[in-house]
């Protein structure tokens, strides 16, 4: 009997069903804190992730996490904190949700430390913290160069008492919702034996990450297909903001197989130069004129800062990502690339040997393994590489939730908090701050909901019916093929710099991939296959591809991660506005110029002082 045949014979109560009261999507930093939160509140709590418990991307955040604890430095601050956030996004973040991360960022670092994060200490045994790009102070609590595993450990140690239960390897279809358009569970799929198990929840919190795996070189890992993103639209969510994506400046050039893994900032933190193919530090010839008054302008100055000097600005290397990512990128355009067109960044001379291993243990480790070089003697080869989504699902500030009610988003797949760039090391906090709000807003909304609503069998159906098409076909598209297609394209026509020609050309680039993904086919049974598993991402790739194409091509205007050479510079008329995807009722993309809402003049004020102002406005508060 064919499956499609089987499926109209489904009975979809022999489907299991379990129930929780919020069910998290994403097992990294932010869906392990709304879980443990969530929990706290006396809430079932399950988290659903489609790798395995420990396995998310959230250890690749490797230099630390932001937060103004001033244990290294103690005129650090929350309000400074929140200006360096607002500035390094170009003003387009979420003025609330800036102003929540900086206030909220060090007491969720201390209670990661009260559960057991077991992070590197100053000599009077505080947290230690380090310089990051675009942060004006030493801020990045770390764990050498390990933080976001320590982070990961540290949750799920925790975690784990609380009676939380976990899904791995189990891959999310899609929700379901009421009449009333809100959502009541979700159907998945385990991707060992391909079958099917849904889930009823009063709350459903994503914290499903980004979507990178659209480009072909990229430093995340094969579980960022967007998949909360396409999943959220799918509903009628809101997406905001897609046009913004991070590409981190420091990823492998070389060899081709580990092209694009990430080089932490923290190498650049710990001092790390870039160089040339001359052997020019070229990034005093980047900086900004916005940052000339705040950052080493020579390689004198740049000395006192590495000799820890605390009145030395800091050096050109530690710029925000989209400057330095930039400057690589017209170093290589300019001829004076390193061998396999990137940039040389060298630590080797900066610190000694004992210095790199002891505080750089997993670059060291990573260089001396994959590339078969010491960075303890030799300079590494970086460049650009697709790394984060500043943009995401449109979620309330100080709730967490979407447009959809019961659905709420937090981490990388949640818009806003981070505007047009995201400076290092506030993904870490990030994670832990609005991972924390939504998993209590989720658990507050959950308590309102008394009782569990029924599903209409007729969504799963469709849901279970356009999954098992893939495999049901006699013959059509490789999804293999088609992904690798949709990488060039993206990495082509919607990367580092833009232009309107490219992104008309992606876009029709990717109407066409979609046309071929109709028929899309993955040979063999629903068991141990991962040709479906590929076409089932790939369709969330598309959606997540064409989003941050059409928005790239609406925004006119050069501001953080996006850059359209065709127009350059910040336009003060695009700063009063979001861009807004959202899935028509005819089933097409629709994008949407939405002006955004007033500021907190407060918040305004502090974002806009001079950093001698603030700093002595900080100074009276504390006398």
């Amino acid at each position: 009997m064919g499956i499609l045949k089987k499926l109209f014979m489904l009975d979809i109560s022999e489907i299991k069903t379990i129930e929780h009261d919020v069910l998290i999507v994403g097992a990294g930093g932010a869906g392990l804190s709304s879980a443990i939160e969530a929990s706290s509140h006396g809430m079932s709590t399950g988290i659903v992730m489609k790798s395995l418990l420990g396995k998310a991307h959230t250890v690749m955040a490797e230099g630390g996490m932001a937060a103004a604890l001033g244990n290294v430095d103690k005129r650090d601050h929350w309000k400074i904190h929140f200006r360096d956030t607002m500035r390094g996004g170009k003003f387009l973040n979420v003025w609330r949700m800036a102003e929540l991360h900086a206030q909220l960022a060090p007491e969720r670092v201390r209670l990661l430390e009260e559960w057991g994060a077991v992070f590197d200490r100053t000599k009077k045994g505080l947290i230690n913290q380090r310089n990051f790009g675009g942060h004006r102070y030493p801020r990045l609590a770390h764990v050498g160069d390990r933080t976001g595993l320590e982070m990961i450990r540290t949750l799920q140690d925790h975690g784990i008492h609380q009676g939380i239960e976990t899904y791995m390897e189990c891959t999310a279809l899609d929700l379901l919702k009421n009449e009333k358009g809100k959502v009541i569970g979700i159907v998945c799929m385990w991707r060992e034996t391909g079958t099917f198990i849904i889930f009823k929840a009063k709350a459903i919190i994503f914290a499903t990450g980004g979507g990178g795996k659209a480009w072909d070189v990229t430093s995340n890992s094969w579980e960022y297909t967007g998949d909360g993103y396409a999943l959220a639209y799918e509903a009628g969510a809101e997406l905001m903001d897609l046009e913004f994506n991070q590409f981190h400046p420091t990823g492998m050039m070389w060899p081709l197989s580990v092209k694009g893994i990430l080089v932490t900032e923290s190498v650049r933190g710990e001092g790390g130069i870039l160089l040339n193919s001359e052997g020019t530090r070229f990034m005093f010839n980047y900086i900004p004129e916005r940052f000339r008054s705040e950052t080493a302008e020579t390689e004198e100055e740049a000395a006192r800062w590495l000799s820890g000097d605390p009145s030395a600005r800091r050096p050109p290397e530690l710029l925000t990502r989209d400057v330095v990512a930039r400057a690589i990128n017209e170093e290589v355009k300019a001829g004076r690339g390193s061998k396999h067109g990137g940039a040389y960044l060298n630590i080797a001379t900066q610190r000694s040997s004992e210095d790199i291993k002891k505080k750089l243990p997993s670059m060291y480790h990573q260089f001396k393994v994959l590339a078969e070089l010491d960075i303890t003697k030799e300079s590494m080869e970086v460049g650009p590489t697709c790394h984060y989504f500043m943009g995401g699902i449109r979620v309330n500030a100080d709730t967490a939730m979407s447009s959809v009610p019961g659905l709420f988003a937090c981490g990388e797949c949640a818009a806003g908090m981070h505007g047009a760039n995201r400076l290092g090391g506030n993904s870490l906090s990030d994670l832990l701050v609005f991972g924390y709000l939504a998993g209590k807003k989720a658990a507050e909304f959950a308590k309102n909901n008394a009782n569990h609503s029924d599903f209409d069998e007729n969504q799963v159906r469709k849901i279970i019916l356009k999954a098992t098409e893939i495999l049901n076909r006699e013959s059509g598209a490789n999804p293999y093929l088609l992904h690798e297609q949709l990488e060039q394209n993206m990495q082509m026509n919607v990367g580092i710099i833009r232009t309107k020609d490219e992104l008309v050309k992606g876009i029709d680039e990717i109407e066409n991939i979609k046309e071929e993904y109709k028929s899309v086919k993955a040979k063999g049974t629903s068991q141990f296959n991962p040709g479906w598993h590929e076409a089932l991402g790939l369709r969330n790739l598309l959606i997540t591809a064409e989003a941050v194409a059409r928005a790239a091509k609406f925004r006119e205007e050069s501001r953080g991660a996006h850059t359209r050479s065709d127009f350059p510079g910040e336009q003060k008329e695009w700063l009063n506005y979001n861009i807004i995807s959202k899935k028509g009722v005819d089933g097409k993309m629709q994008l949407n110029k939405v002006e955004r809402p007033s500021a907190n003049p407060e918040l305004v004020r502090i974002a806009e002082s001079s950093i001698e102002d603030l700093e002595n406005e900080i100074i009276e508060e504390r006398k």
